[in-house]
């Protein structure tokens, strides 16, 4: 019955809310009946997730938390290096200085004369004009491979036709980038926040979880980047260079709103049908991992109703019983959107949050323009610090809000993510990670693959503190209150601060 009304659906609506409202009110509904297993702070949010978001069980010794730019970059080349039938990376670009990564690949592909290689990019980033444009580093594989590569190039259509014949490389970016981060082969797959570069691999740290063994959820990535090749440019090579072919002739690049908001809305209700929940397969895995889109150019908001989902359930008595909650947040870019400072200023939750200090930003010391965007931060820094205390947050307990930046000589910060402790003396139950920045420009502009994962493992527990801990050894308190903002840097923010 539900199937039918799925299919129904599909036919007849394009909407993300109208396949939401079909799947809702069904009494065919999935209920994990185990999340008895989770902690009580979050075992009612976890069935109520269930029931929205598709999701995947996982035993936790299959779940590798890492900790630095160098095991992230050796993970991944031995990724590759174990792949026998396909390779799926998604990243912003690939630096074209990364020699290593290319050889990799292309060496792969030749000892397997079966593996395919799938790469997902942002447009944009990739082909900034020039001899160290990435998309040039990628001729050799396709000129190598020609049938066992398939890159996708993800155009923002926020960009009109117009526009893109005004704003120049490089700012046309601000207008919204492809900015999932996947990699994976096989059955086994890394989610990160970080691109594939130099710094990425060496001084610019990140979060990143491996999941080895999980067939489902490998294949639920795989999937997810294929259905957005549907609407992106293809790459392909002749003697003169890269040529970029728009195969789907129904539709413009710069207006795809109409067909990825329905695509994305079926893709992710095929694999909420699908997703399994029999007793048997819940109680051999402690751990659940629940993927949500965020592309609000799509009218997909699945991280914003998430989110507003968990603080509202924290915000209910029953649910937390005698224990006061506590959130560590986290972004290299931190503007948080409005709706997300509300979500934390409304609450009681106690929330320590880290932002990058203006020396750890990947933009600070840039030339021209970019070299202000350190400064903008700090701006905004300031206005929710301002919002805090017109909040009447407190400050000295277990419910305040403490803001401090990451600083490390050399270093330059890119984390993001959510994790949720019981309470300030416990290990965490909860985390959000993924490509989200939570500001505005990821809510709106660019298109984002982030997971929930909840467990009730002691060991991964451990891990994801330890996680937290090693963020936070390099955090002190903010100082932005201290720091000037010049007057061009307000009237920049001003006209383009949702693009920061």
């Amino acid at each position: 019955m539900l199937a039918a009304a799925y299919i129904n659906v599909c036919r007849h609506s394009s909407t993300h809310r109208a396949l939401l409202k079909c799947f809702a009110v069904s009494k065919c509904a999935r209920n994990f009946s185990t999340t008895r297993t989770f902690d009580p702070t979050i075992r009612e949010f976890v069935s109520r997730l269930a029931q929205k978001q598709p999701g995947f069980r996982v035993a936790s010794k299959d779940v590798h938390v890492l900790l630095e730019p160098s095991e992230f970059y050796k993970n991944l080349l031995n990724i590759i290096r174990r792949a026998r039938r396909r390779i799926f990376l998604s990243s912003l670009y690939i630096g074209s200085s990364e020699t290593e990564l290319i050889n990799a690949l292309d060496d792969a592909l030749r000892r397997n004369p079966g593996l395919h290689l799938y790469l997902n990019l942002d447009y944009n980033r990739s082909t900034r004009p020039g001899p160290s444009s990435p998309i040039l580093s990628l001729l050799p594989l396709l000129r190598n491979h020609e049938h066992r590569v398939h890159i996708s190039l993800f155009r923002s259509p926020k960009l009109s036709a117009t526009m893109t014949k005004i704003v120049p490389p490089r700012f046309n970016e601000g207008w919204g980038t492809w900015h999932a981060k996947i990699y994976g082969s096989d059955d086994e797959v890394m989610i990160s926040g970080a691109n594939l570069n130099k710094a990425y691999f060496s001084n610019r740290q990140d979060r990143y979880l491996h999941f080895s063994a999980q067939p489902a959820l490998a294949d639920y990535c795989f999937s997810f980047l294929e259905t957005v090749s549907g609407f992106s440019y293809r790459v392909l090579a002749n003697a003169d260079g890269p040529v970029l072919h728009w195969e789907d002739t129904s539709v413009l690049p710069w207006q795809i709103q109409s067909k990825a908001e329905r695509v994305l809305s079926q893709f992710q209700m095929k694999h909420l049908l699908s997703s399994t929940s029999s007793e048997e397969q819940a109680t051999s895995s402690d751990v659940v991992i629940f993927p949500v889109i965020q592309a609000g150019q799509f009218n997909i908001r699945e991280e914003e109703r998430t989110l507003s989902m968990l603080f509202d359930h924290l915000a209910s008595p029953e649910h937390c019983l005698d224990q006061e909650p506590v959130v560590n947040l986290t972004s290299g870019y931190f503007g948080l959107s409005k709706e997300y400072q509300d979500l934390i200023l409304r609450s009681n939750v106690g929330c320590s949050i880290i932002a990058a200090s203006p020396k750890a930003n990947g933009f600070y010391g840039s030339g021209g323009l970019s070299g202000l965007i350190p400064e903008g931060y700090t701006l905004l820094e300031k206005r929710f610090m301002s919002a805090v205390r017109a909040a009447s947050r407190p400050s000295s307990n277990a419910q305040n809000i403490n803001l401090k930046e990451w600083e490390r000589d050399g270093w330059t910060y890119h984390a993001k993510g959510i994790w949720l402790s019981p309470s300030v003396d416990s290990l965490p139950v909860l985390t959000l990670f993924g490509s989200t920045n939570l500001n505005s420009r990821s809510a709106d502009l660019d298109t984002e693959l982030s997971f929930v994962m909840a467990t009730s493992s002691d060991d991964l527990r451990q891990k994801l503190h330890e996680e937290i801990q090693g963020l936070h050894r390099w955090a002190v308190p903010w100082r932005g209150g201290e720091r000037n903002v010049r007057w061009r840097t307000k009237a920049i923010v001003a006209l383009v601060g949702g693009m920061l």
